[in-house]
């Protein structure tokens, strides 16, 4: 595996248990939480302090987990907790890029079964993969696991890059940290709301996401359906392209 940039690694249980088990748990069901209340308390955070509120969580894991990660750091694994020390949801929220949720496979690594090295590629030939180091990699298969598109690009690449630059960035908070530039927005950009191109709305995210705000969205286009005035105030600015 060549791991071209340092990124967040949290183990799954770790997460479940000290990052989302006050809402998303058996114990939590059984203290009266339901998925819809969840999800509202969940959304209803603002993002403005998140990060304040994600930072002891993540020292805890870290904490919790130090064998692992020194384990991962032994082996060249080049680790990171965002910018911030905030972990991984404010990664999400801004970049939605940078971090993985180990379910074993982090293992792996430490224990040598899968090999590492640390690199941008240079270049591929017949038979390997060249890092930018000098480091030659014999390969007979090359997965590009390199993340997700965006979904502007995907605009410009289904539509044209005119309709993707009158919308603008997807994603983010403009929180002025990497991948996420400013000015502060205070929400996702043009997610599940009118953007500046009619009729051309966003709809992703993760699970807890799509669940919740599949429902406003769905709301906005029924009624417009219906022939119900819907008003928008302040249709958010484009600061940015790409």
């Amino acid at each position: 595996m060549v791991q071209r940039t340092s990124t967040h690694i949290v183990k799954s249980d770790t997460l479940m248990e000290i990052g989302l088990g006050a809402l998303y748990s058996e114990e939590a069901v059984q203290n009266g939480m339901t998925t819809a209340k969840a999800d509202l308390i969940f959304a209803s955070l603002p993002y403005r302090i998140l990060h304040q509120f994600q930072i002891p969580l993540y020292e805890q894991m870290k904490e919790r987990d130090a064998d692992f990660y020194e384990g991962l750091e032994k082996a060249g694994f080049m680790l990171d907790w965002g910018e911030d020390g905030s972990g991984l949801f404010m990664k999400y929220l801004r970049r939605g890029s940078g971090y993985y949720i180990d379910i074993g496979a982090s293992q792996l690594v430490i224990d040598g079964k899968i090999k590492l090295a640390t690199g941008q590629v240079e270049e591929i030939t017949e038979d390997a993969v060249v890092l930018d180091n000098g480091t030659e990699i014999p390969a007979d298969l090359i997965v590009y696991a390199t993340g997700y598109g965006s979904m502007n690009g995907w605009v410009a690449d289904l539509i044209d890059r005119e309709t993707a630059d009158r919308v603008g960035k997807c994603w983010g908070l403009g929180s002025d940290t990497r991948k996420d530039p400013g000015p502060w927005e205070g929400e996702q950009r043009n997610m599940w709301k009118p953007t500046q191109q009619e009729a051309l709305w966003f709809h992703g995210g993760n699970l807890h996401q799509s669940r919740h705000y599949s429902q406003f969205l769905s709301l906005q286009l029924k009624a417009r359906m219906e022939g119900i005035p819907t008003p928008v105030y302040g249709l958010q600015e484009v600061h940015h392209t790409g």
